[in-house]
């Protein structure tokens, strides 16, 4: 009795045109170059095909914890002057551990106010503990405190890093935590050449930042001069940084100069950015918006502070410093001595956000575009050169129902590519790996298929019962070592770094196709086959 395969056909027609238009879409020609073009547009290249730079990088936990004690400290100051409870400095002694602060001379006789205000305003992160001998108290933050700031902060980096990559317009990147190391990111972007460039951006802090100046507003020639005349000491709420480049000093010359530590604003109080173009001396700069709540604290300081000096910080380095005429809500710009270059990657850096810490590169290379073509050329003939080896052994092996194989494995090619196109997923080098071994696990699945068949055939059983029998003994086993495997690709793809990605998102693709070409598409051609075939005739096999 012949079987009405119409409605199969159909489905296994319509799954081919649905995938070729995930492989090309709708192609502006049927030429080569028309197909190969359509093809790059919906299938991307990785960074080991398609070239590019390669960084892993080391985020410096360290300056986060230090920027968040920097804060508490102020913070501390205000809450007990706020609540008329006498100290002498609050501090944190040792630079090697910024997690520890002390407040020092403390009053004997509001010593357990000191505590009770320390406690209830900063116990959550802090451990408060107390030394009865020269009245002071320390603060300790919580593991869990400094274990979440850790957390925060690379995961603060890396939305950071790809607000800027994206600025940048590199298409496909990939940017996230590297399984290897701790607190590292991994960077691969594709078409990069300029590494240097993209570097500096990438690792740039920018944080453009006001403080209150403490000393000479004019500054100080040296370092000397300057701890002579504090006395020798640098008090623990201030320090000293120098001029940019340029020098801040009306001769040119670098000048130091005494801040408050704390900034009056900064950082993540910066909204928005523009360049601004050189003025009638050459100069060039950056307009800069501050958020709300940046606004009102700026406003709130300047003005009460009419008269005063502040200093504008970018990069460690004083770029400008300038008397407060009168209150400042949101806005102001900065000029220098700046290049296009460095006013495009200023301008971005802020718009971005500055880095909660700064990231040092443990790991960079670059991969050219040669590597990338070459590394593509020698993938794409290992795998006609698989394929067509397996065909050819399949059509020796098993005659005509070799062709069944071949188009079933044609078929299963067409599909994972599909697939990828449709997910717009990044075939690299390790992903074409995960092809060649679909290609194998494809046609394993059809040698037991056949296998079956001819068991039944020396059997006694006709094309037809074979082909049955075949199908239904074989499929079981099919299906098991199918998903098997498509559990391990899931967990390399959950668990593994951009090449073992790669590869078991072709591999997880490939081996949905192969359950679909091997147990429906290889049984429909073989129903076809046995419709078409007369009474008593064998099936080739």
């Amino acid at each position: 009795m012949k079987k009405n395969l119409n409605g199969k056909i159909a489905i296994i027609l319509g799954t081919l045109l649905v995938f070729l238009y995930g492989i090309f879409g709708i192609p502006k020609g049927i030429s080569g170059a028309a197909l190969e073009a359509a093809m790059t547009q919906r299938i991307h290249l990785g960074l080991d095909l398609r070239g590019g730079a390669h960084l892993i990088l080391q985020v410096m936990v360290k300056d986060a914890v230090n920027a968040e004690t920097d804060n508490a400290v102020a913070r501390i100051e205000q809450a007990l002057s706020t609540s008329h409870l006498t100290y002498t400095q609050v501090l944190k002694p040792n630079p090697n551990a910024p997690q520890t602060i002390v407040v020092q001379g403390v009053d004997p006789a509001h010593s357990s106010d000191v505590r009770n205000e320390l406690s209830d305003r900063f116990g959550t992160d802090y451990d408060v503990s107390g030394n009865s001998t020269d009245h002071s108290y320390t603060l300790t933050m919580k593991p869990s405190a400094l274990a979440d700031l850790s957390a925060r902060t690379l995961d603060q980096s890396i939305e950071t890093i790809r607000d800027r990559v994206d600025k940048l317009g590199v298409s496909e990147p990939v940017i996230q935590k590297y399984g290897l190391g701790e607190n590292e990111i991994l960077v691969e972007l594709p078409g990069v050449e300029d590494l240097d460039r993209v570097k500096d951006i990438i690792q740039s802090t920018s944080r453009l930042e006001v403080h209150e100046v403490a000393g000479n507003p004019d500054g100080y020639a040296s370092d000397q001069e300057a701890l002579a005349s504090l006395g020798g000491a640098i008090p623990p709420d201030q320090y000293l940084l120098h001029g940019d480049s340029q020098g801040v000093g009306t001769d040119g010359s670098d000048r130091v100069y005494l801040l408050k530590r704390v900034s009056i604003v900064g950082g993540k109080d910066f909204r928005d950015a523009s360049a601004i173009g050189p003025n009638d001396s050459g100069r060039q700069g950056v307009n800069f918006v501050l958020t709300n709540a940046g606004g009102e604290r700026f406003y709130d300081y300047t003005s009460s502070h009419v008269g005063s000096y502040m200093a504008i910080v970018l990069g460690d380095r004083v770029k400008n410093v300038a008397v407060i005429k009168s209150a400042i809500r949101d806005n102001g710009q900065i000029e220098g001595q700046f290049s296009k270059e460095q006013i495009d990657a200023l301008s971005l850096t802020l718009r971005t956000g500055a880095l909660p810490a700064s990231i040092v590169p443990i790991e960079q290379r670059t991969v050219g575009a040669s590597l990338g073509a070459d590394s593509i050329r020698q993938g794409v003939i290992a795998a006609v050169a698989g394929t067509l080896a397996v065909m050819a052994f399949m059509l020796l092996y098993y005659r005509g129902s070799g062709i069944n194989a071949d188009l079933a494995l044609f078929l299963n090619l067409v599909i994972l590519l599909g697939f990828m196109g449709f997910s717009q997923s990044v075939l690299t080098l390790p992903g074409i790996a995960g092809v060649i071994l679909t290609i194998g696990m494809g046609v394993d699945s059809n040698v037991l298929i056949f296998e079956r068949i001819r068991e039944e055939m020396r059997a006694g059983k006709g094309p037809a019962q074979a082909v049955d029998q075949g199908f239904a003994h074989a499929w079981i086993t099919i299906v098991d070592t199918h998903v098997t495997t498509i559990v391990s690709a899931a967990i390399l793809f959950m668990f593994g770094t951009g090449p073992v990605k790669g590869f078991a998102v072709t591999l997880f693709f490939g081996l949905l196709a192969n359950l679909f070409t091997a147990v429906f598409v290889s049984r429909v051609i073989f129903d076809s086959h046995v419709n078409n075939k007369k009474i008593g005739e064998r099936l080739s096999i």
